[in-house]
């Protein structure tokens, strides 16, 4: 097994790091940048099976700077690309965002929902899925298009809504949150890696774009009201303008047909949200050092 993790100065290796030490011990560790053809190259040799995650994916700082959201998300996409093609992979699984529909026409959205990305982060992913399907229908590159509805728990840092809420509110503070109406499809992250490995080996799949999700869609606010019970408590919100999105950029709801992972993955969502929210804030409460004040903003 190996990882490609963003070579950084301080030799850190993200939550990498949080493995056992003899899971760890099987992991080889290629240090890089996705946008780097060699590093790419050296980190796609000799494997069978690919799952590419690396990207750039705050949103608001998409804003402010997009060039380099296209050299990450896009070239990178490109570099991973060809280093499959050239290693002759058995399967690549490209990971997209629900964030490529925009405030959607019809819920639930389905893959064939056209795609209308209303911010600079969700135009490089459309433009990355785009490219990966490409390549499957000019060179037969085996890639599968997974695209995941808002995925939380664990470990995930606050630039999401969950970790913010959950953070702030174990931190006995006020919340100072974006809006508060928008409507999402939150999946715990387990059933999401449940469905990049049935994606990585299940049959008939090749350039195909499958969805996971729950198909419920949860405003922020009935977030909030879940967590607060969760911890015995009401939550008190303001608005942070920082966190809301340009008017035009903002997408109202997301809420997957997850009907094609079923019929193509056999998969299923196992964990629901009051499960997902419950398991989330005890690993918080058990690592708050990890969450500073400053970065709700992010």
């Amino acid at each position: 097994m190996r990882a490609l993790v963003h070579y950084n100065s301080a030799g850190r290796r993200g939550h990498l790091e949080d493995l056992p030490p003899d899971v760890l011990d099987a992991v080889e560790i290629v240090a890089g940048d996705v946008a780097d053809p060699s590093c790419v190259q050296a980190a796609v040799k000799g494997c069978d099976r690919v799952h590419h995650l690396a990207a750039l994916i705050g949103i608001p700082y998409s804003y402010r700077a997009p060039a380099s959201y296209v050299r990450t998300n896009v070239e990178g996409t490109l570099q991973v690309l060809d280093a499959c093609r050239a290693a002759c992979v058995e399967r690549l699984v490209h990971t997209s965002t629900s964030e490529v529909y925009g405030s959607p026409q019809s819920i639930p959205i389905t893959e064939t929902h056209r795609l209308r990305a209303q911010s600079p982060y969700a135009a490089t992913k459309a433009a990355a899925d785009l490219l990966a399907l490409s390549y499957h229908a000019s060179f037969r590159l085996p890639v599968t298009v997974i695209r995941p509805f808002n995925t939380y728990g664990p470990r995930q840092s606050a630039r999401a809504v969950i970790p913010t809420v959950v953070a702030q509110a174990v931190a006995n503070g006020p919340l100072q949150l974006g809006s508060t109406d928008t409507v999402r499809d939150f999946l715990f992250v387990e059933d999401t890696v449940r469905g990049y490995l049935a994606a990585s080996t299940a049959s008939d799949v090749d350039g195909e774009v499958i969805q996971l999700g729950t198909g419920v869609g949860t405003p922020i606010h009935e977030v909030v009201r879940l967590v607060g019970e969760l911890l015995g408590r009401s939550l008190d919100v303001s608005t942070d303008a920082s966190r809301v999105r340009p008017a035009a950029s903002d997408v109202d709801r997301l809420v997957c047909d997850a009907d094609r992972a079923r019929r193509l993955l056999g998969w299923e969502p196992a964990v629901d949200l009051r499960e997902g929210l419950t398991r989330t804030i005890d690993w918080i409460r058990g690592h708050a050092d990890r969450y500073r004040p400053r970065e709700y903003a992010i």
